[in-house]
């Protein structure tokens, strides 16, 4: 007998995480699928709030940068948690989360997650639509950067070890490789 997942609804998830019956457990849901998170260890929380502050510094009022809250992507049934989602500035996150409509682009930190950031996240991310991913890989301190999405997964991929790097959405803007490091 083969056995089968309850799938939820983003509407049913809100309605669990209304109610409480997630508080205190560290999820994000993919897929229609409540899905338990890696916990963080002291680089992966450290390298993520420096960095998340140092893009911040760099974009100031042109966008926003969240520290590991949700983003909706509704045709995927999701809602992930990235470490960094650079978004739109918009008062209506007061009434919902960004959706892909929104984000710039994201950022994972990845020690213990990296294969599920490789993955999984990757092709949610380039289902998504959203333009832009960057996976910092805390084990070998290089900046795997992809752009392009197109039939889950991206057609652009870059290793960055050094040196700095333009988003696409900020053409102007050069960060600095060593800061996300």
């Amino acid at each position: 007998m083969a056995l089968t997942t309850a799938k939820w609804t983003l509407d049913e998830y809100h309605r669990m995480v209304e109610a409480g019956l997630l508080e205190g457990r560290a999820v994000e849901f993919l897929h229609g699928e409540i899905v338990e998170m890696s916990p963080e260890g002291a680089p992966h929380a450290s390298a993520s709030s420096d960095a998340g502050e140092y893009l911040s510094g760099l974009l100031g009022d042109r966008a926003q940068v969240r520290h590991s809250k949700p983003i909706v992507l509704p045709a995927l049934v999701s809602e992930p948690e990235p470490d960094l989602a650079i978004v739109r500035r918009s008062g209506a996150y007061r009434h919902r989360h960004p959706n892909p409509d929104d984000v710039f682009w994201l950022v994972e930190y990845a020690q213990t997650s990296l294969s599920k950031d490789l993955d999984e996240k990757k092709r949610l991310y380039a289902d998504a639509g959203v333009p832009e991913y960057w996976v910092v890989n805390l084990r070998d301190k290089t900046l795997l950067v992809f752009r392009q999405p197109a039939n889950g997964s991206y057609r652009f991929e870059q290793t960055l070890g050094q040196g700095d790097i333009t988003p696409l959405a900020f053409p102007d803007l050069s960060v600095s490789t060593a800061k996300l490091l």
